[in-house]
C-alpha cells in the first residue's frame, strides 16, 4: 500500500485539492493517508473533510489517519512513500502581519511578501529550520520518500532541502500551468490548441513560446500587449489588471508565470515612494496578501460549516502536479511536469546550485529535470537579480549569520530601490527581534 504523509494538513482546502486529486487516480484508491499538523483544531477539520471526501469519491477505500504535534510527526511520516509539505511557520498572525507592518515604518510597502522582498526573506528564515527538522525525521523513518514541497518561498525552501539534506525533493507550484491561459485572457486572444514552453525560476519563469497548434501566436500577443501598456501609460482604461506582467513582456519580450501583484515586488520599477501614480496606473494592490488572509479568516467559519456538514463532498481534478508525480513514480508511467530543482546545467546561463523551474520527466526512477539550454539573456539577467537574494537567504539559514541577511536584503530589488543600507540593517534587526520566537538562537549570538 502506498503511504502519503501530508505535513501542514491544517490547510484544509489545499489538503482537499491535493488528496482529492490523488483519490481520483486509478490504482491509488487504497492509499494510506497520514494528515499532520501542529494545530489540533485545524487538523480535526481536515481529517473530517478528507474522510468525507474519501467516502464520497472513493467509496471509503483509502485509510485516513491524523497526527498532531511534533512528538507525533515521526509516526505520521513512518514508512511514507511521499511527503507533501504545506507548512506556514508563524501563520498570518503574527508571521505575515509582522512581515508587512514593520517594513511600513521604514516606508517599504509590499503586495504579497511570500517569495522575495523583505517579507520573503524572513518567511524563508523562519521556515527553513523546521523543514530541516522534517528532513531529519524523513531520513530516520522514511528515507526513500519523495518530498513534494508546496511551501513558499519556493526557491529558498526547496533549495535549502536539496543543498543541505539527502531528502529527494522537488518544489511544486501551479503558476506554470496557468501562465499561457492568463496571457491569452489578458490580451483577449483565443487559441483552440494552446501549446507552450516555460523555464526560469519560480514565480519568474518565462513563457518562452506560445503556439496555437503549429501557429506561432506570440507575435500577436506581443502586439496586443503593447497596445494595452500604451493605454495604461496614458491613464486610459484597460480591461485587464495584468499590467505589470504585460509591461515586462513589452520590455523584455517574454511573459512571466506569476501574477502582476507578485511581480510588482520582484523588481524595482513599480512600488516607488517617489512615483505614487504608478500604483494606480498599473493597478498594484499593496497589502494584497494580508487582505486575502483576513478575508479567508472571515470566510472560513461559513466555509467550514458548509464543507464539514456535507454528507458527501465532490471533487474535480485540479491543475496541481502532486497526483501526476505520485502516479508516475508508483506505476512507472512516464509523465511530464514542471518542477523546482537545483540547477545542474538545466539552464545554462543561471548559476549552478540555484533553484530553477524547468520541465521534468517522471517515471519509476523519480523526477528528472530536462536541460533547456540558455534563456534569452535579458530574461536570465532579471532572474539573477532574484537568485542573488535566494542564494544568500539559503546561506543565512545555514550559517545563522545576520550579515548574510543584511546582504540578501541589500540586494533585493525592491528593498534596495527604496531604502538606504543603514535603514536596511535597522529594518532587519527590528524584524529579527519581532520574529525571535520563530528564528534559531544562532541569529542572536
Amino acid at each position: 500500500m502506498v503511504k502519503i504523509s501530508f505535513i501542514g494538513a491544517g490547510s484544509t482546502v489545499f489538503a482537499k485539492n491535493i488528496i482529492g486529486d490523488i483519490l481520483l487516480e486509478d490504482g491509488l484508491h487504497d492509499v494510506e493517508i497520514a494528515l499532520y499538523d501542529i494545530d489540533a483544531g485545524r487538523l480535526d477539520d481536515s481529517l473530517r473533510l478528507v474522510r468525507t471526501l474519501n467516502t464520497g469519491i472513493n467509496a471509503g477505500r483509502a485509510s485516513v489517519y491524523g497526527y498532531v504535534g511534533p512528538e507525533n510527526r515521526r509516526d505520521a511520516l513512518r514508512g511514507a512513500d511521499f511527503v507533501i509539505n504545506a507548512i506556514q511557520v508563524g501563520g498570518y498572525d503574527p508571521g505575515t502581519v509582522r512581515d508587512f507592518e514593520i517594513p511600513k515604518k521604514y516606508g517599504l510597502r509590499q503586495t504579497i511578501g511570500d517569495t522575495l522582498g523583505i517579507g520573503g526573506i524572513f518567511r524563508g528564515l523562519r521556515t527553513v529550520p523546521p523543514m530541516w527538522e522534517i528532513g531529519a525525521d524523513i531520513a530516520a523513518v522514511c528515507p526513500n520518500a519523495w518530498f513534494l514541497n508546496y511551501t513558499n518561498p519556493m526557491a529558498i525552501c526547496t533549495g535549502a532541502m536539496l543543498r543541505e539534506t539527502a531528502v529527494k525533493t522537488v518544489g511544486l507550484c501551479h503558476s506554470v500551468q496557468r501562465c499561457a491561459e492568463e496571457l491569452l485572457e489578458a490580451v483577449d486572444l483565443e487559441a483552440e490548441d494552446p501549446r507552450w514552453e516555460v523555464a526560469g525560476i519560480n514565480h519568474m519563469a518565462w513563457l518562452l513560446s506560445l503556439r496555437d497548434g503549429e501557429q506561432d501566436i506570440y507575435p500577436e500577443a506581443r502586439r496586443r500587449a503593447r497596445e494595452i501598456v500604451a493605454a495604461a501609460q496614458h491613464c486610459e482604461e484597460t480591461k485587464t489588471d495584468d499590467l505589470v506582467r504585460l509591461s515586462v513582456l513589452n520590455t523584455f519580450g517574454y511573459y512571466t508565470t506569476e501574477s502582476s501583484e507578485h511581480n510588482a515586488e520582484y523588481t524595482p520599477w513599480w512600488i516607488k515612494t517617489g512615483y505614487p501614480e504608478l500604483i494606480d496606473r498599473y493597478r498594484i494592490p499593496l497589502d494584497e496578501y494580508p487582505r486575502r488572509c483576513r478575508e479567508q479568516v472571515a470566510e472560513w467559519d461559513n466555509m467550514r460549516t458548509a464543507l464539514l456538514a456535507s454528507p458527501a463532498i465532490a471533487h474535480e481534478r485540479t491543475i496541481e502536479y502532486a497526483a501526476d508525480i505520485i502516479r508516475g513514480i508508483v506505476f512507472g508511467e512516464p509523465t511530464r511536469v514542471h518542477g523546482n530543482i537545483l540547477n545542474a546545467g538545466h539552464i545554462a546561463n543561471l548559476p549552478t546550485g540555484s533553484v530553477v523551474e524547468v520541465p521534468c520527466l517522471v517515471d519509476d526512477n523519480g523526477v528528472h529535470g530536462v536541460a533547456v539550454g540558455a534563456l534569452p539573456e535579458q530574461c536570465a539577467a532579471l532572474n539573477r537579480t532574484n537568485i542573488n537574494v535566494q542564494m544568500l537567504v539559503m546561506e543565512a539559514a545555514r550559517t545563522q549569520e545576520r550579515t548574510n541577511v543584511y546582504q540578501a536584503a541589500a540586494l533585493d530589488p525592491l528593498t534596495a530601490a527604496e531604502l538606504s543600507l543603514d535603514d536596511i540593517v535597522a529594518l532587519c534587526d527590528e524584524l529579527f527581534e519581532a520574529h525571535r520566537d520563530f528564528l534559531p538562537e544562532g541569529f542572536y549570538r
